[in-house]
């Protein structure tokens, strides 16, 4: 799935290399804990929590792979629900304009395997508000007043 942000390519990847601005536009992240000073280098963290107080689980995601300004791939943890394998590119479309896709699959079993077509329609409300969020983060985040 992808969705059109409204800005560029460089001012949506600002956002992804913000560990802290996680659950600004990561649905279901509610807290940060820590961020790897290295973030978002291929085997660091982000510390976070998911869920709604008083039923919080602490966990972390890890960087996979990264193409800086390009390409984020994550290992996304919440024990006990599981992880999934998390996949931004990034398309920029001008000066003022980018492409962002999210793709996700779950990574332990027994979700894993299943099929991604059939994963896919119970994660697309999920990513499709991750995706506005996003958008809305990028395009705003940086507004003279």
């Amino acid at each position: 799935m992808g969705r059109d942000v409204h800005t560029d390519a460089g001012s949506v990847w600002e956002v992804l290399a913000d560990g802290w601005a996680y659950p600004l536009w990561v649905v279901g992240a509610t807290h940060m804990r820590d961020v790897d000073d290295d973030w978002p280098s291929v085997g660091s963290r982000l510390h976070h929590s998911v869920g709604m107080w008083p039923f919080q689980l602490s966990d972390n995601t890890e960087v996979l792979a990264v193409e800086p300004g390009r390409r984020l791939e994550l290992l996304a943890r919440a024990w006990p629900v599981g992880s999934a394998r998390v996949r931004l590119t990034i398309e920029p479309r001008g000066p003022e304009g980018c492409h962002v896709r999210m793709w996700e699959a779950a990574a332990d079993p027994p979700w894993r395997w299943v099929p991604d077509w059939a994963q896919a329609p119970g994660l697309l409300p999920r990513n499709t508000e991750s995706l506005s969020r996003l958008a809305d983060v990028a395009e705003h985040r940086h507004r003279p007043c």
